[in-house]
């Protein structure tokens, strides 16, 4: 099987970090109970040079944060669509990014969840058990405005739900019980200064302002 799938499709090699993240700026990364991560996002109804660039500037700030998935109201923006570099159970890479995502409703018959450790870029230092389906189908379009199917399982399953739960303007924190969100708010209080002195470090590694 090959090693890393780009936009679903087998690749034979491929960089360490996406291309687009080359061409990319460091954007801020929203934080829970900002306004723009509790709204579903708009849909993409332009496909253009702006697009990409938000594109690029999504990928770098993903590296940049140490993240396997990125949507654009993470970093402020209103719209449908998000970026990952996340690999599966079985080490596989998968790199892409996907406009307008719906996440198909998984066949009750094969439908198995899994309980699993889960954080995000916008609960900094927080991470929580989150049961999950372990296969995931996303449909959307690429940046083109090209038709596009993505799926995924174990942890790039987890990747896609999470991420498409973003643009409906969700956070992982509201799957959790009141006490669970406790807890999470808790390690944020203990890690947040420690996450993002590391994100200043990966931007000085990399040499971006």
């Amino acid at each position: 099987m090959p090693s890393v799938f780009v936009q679903g499709r087998p690749v034979e090699s491929y960089p360490q970090l996406a291309p687009e993240a080359r061409r990319g700026s460091v954007r801020r990364i929203t934080e829970a109970g900002e306004d723009v991560l509790h709204k579903r996002c708009r849909d993409v109804t332009e496909f253009g040079p702006d697009l990409a660039a938000l594109i690029d500037d999504m990928f770098l700030t993903m590296y940049i944060a140490d993240g396997a998935g990125l949507a654009a109201n993470q970093v402020g923006v209103d719209l449908r669509l998000f970026v990952y570099d996340c690999p599966d159970d079985d080490g596989v890479r998968h790199v892409g990014h996907i406009v307008n995502p719906v996440l198909e409703a998984p066949d009750a018959t094969h439908r198995r969840l899994l309980d699993d450790s889960e954080g995000c870029l916008s609960v900094p230092g927080a991470v929580m058990d989150v049961p999950r389906p372990d296969r995931a189908v996303v449909r959307g379009f690429d940046k083109d405005g090209e038709p596009l199917v993505i799926e995924g399982t174990g942890y790039f399953a987890r990747c896609l739900a999470h991420e498409t739960d973003h643009c409906e303007g969700q956070v992982y924190l509201d799957r959790l019980s009141r006490r669970e969100r406790k807890e999470a708010l808790r390690q944020v209080a203990d890690r947040r200064e420690e996450v993002f002195a590391r994100r200043s470090a990966n931007i000085e590694a990399l040499g971006r302002p």
